[in-house]
């Protein structure tokens, strides 16, 4: 399994449709005991919260997000944790929104004080 997600700033590798996250998008997350969350803001995303669980490398959560434009949305996301070679974490997720039409993949990467 791969690390402890507790502490880790994450942000997406490439910008999604507007109105969603994006590379200016952060991810502050915490893990304990089996349960994960995160709060995230950036971009087109004024405020964002997520929560759910980890089992192993598997992240279930649901998210929820006011966006700049006033509108609210909210989906799930199911993402597996990998571990780069350069020992930063990055997360593989496939969502769907349950608000609106749409769903899709991204990914996130674990920023550091000295890169991505």
């Amino acid at each position: 399994m791969a690390r402890s997600l507790d502490g880790l700033v994450l942000a997406p590798v490439a910008d999604q449709a507007p109105g969603q996250v994006g590379t200016r998008t952060r991810f502050a997350y915490h893990e304990k005991d089996g349960e994960i969350w995160a709060e995230y803001a950036g971009g087109d995303v004024v405020r964002g919260h997520l929560v759910g669980t980890r089992d192993g490398d598997r992240l279930d959560f649901r998210y929820v997000q006011l966006r700049t434009d006033g509108t609210t949305s909210s989906g799930h996301c199911v993402s597996t944790v990998v571990e780069l070679p350069d020992g930063r974490v990055r997360l593989e997720e496939s969502w769907r929104w349950e608000s609106r039409a749409g769903s899709g993949t991204s990914v996130v990467e674990q920023v550091t004080e000295h890169g991505p």
